[in-house]
């Protein structure tokens, strides 16, 4: 029994769906939200990729400077140890010095690249949050054309059905006499109520 209502509930579900789903690839404005929702992830993964691209900079930059530091250390030993007369070990320090300054060469070389890519990147990025945002802009034309579309639609709809809209008008005139009857109805009572009571003072007065 429980296996048949679950599928009974699959079933329906998957019907709501399908008709939603119909309906709204029939609406472009639901179309176009759903095209900027995409577009708003992307962005968020894209800033993501950059972030990464500067913390990749920042390595390329840490590693670069270290090297350049050992390699000025190795120059200066290698220089100290010659001045000392001590050959093997300035050989050895001069080895070293160009190792270092070759990888420190390289990642300058990286470091720069990662640089241009960076602005690049940049660039680009302002470029679509710009598009993005004329998206949002055009959307909110589409939405005010939309919006005046249907109120004249509906307003079209009542103008259109005069006989009942001159109905309400006739029942309003109606009412409108209704009122009047009644408050002269009012006013006339007030006027004999009045009135008697003067007279019966007056006959109280004379009697």
């Amino acid at each position: 029994m429980e296996n048949i209502l679950t599928r009974i509930k699959q079933a329906v579900a998957a019907d709501f769906h399908e008709i939603l789903d119909k309906k709204e690839e029939k609406n472009p404005t639901v179309q176009l939200s759903q095209y900027i929702r995409q577009c708003e992830q992307q962005a968020k993964k894209i800033r993501e990729l950059i972030e990464k691209q500067y913390q990749l900079k920042h390595d390329f930059t840490k590693e670069y400077h270290a090297a350049q530091a050992m390699a000025d250390k190795r120059e200066r030993q290698a220089k100290l140890a010659a001045e000392q007369g001590e050959a093997e070990l300035a050989e050895q320090a001069q080895n070293e010095r160009e190792q270092y300054q070759e990888r420190a060469d390289k990642i300058k070389a990286m470091m720069d690249k990662a640089s241009s890519d960076l602005q690049e990147l940049e660039k680009k990025y302002v470029q679509m949050k710009h598009k993005l945002k004329d998206l949002y802009v055009k959307k909110m034309e589409f939405a005010e054309r939309e919006n005046v579309a249907k109120a004249h639609r509906s307003m079209n709809e009542i103008l259109k059905h005069k006989p009942e809209f001159e109905f309400a008008t006739n029942k309003f005139n109606d009412l409108e006499g209704y009122i009047d009857r009644l408050e002269r109805k009012v006013d006339a009572d007030y006027r004999k109520m009045t009135l008697d009571a003067k007279l019966a003072e007056l006959e109280k007065k004379s009697s």
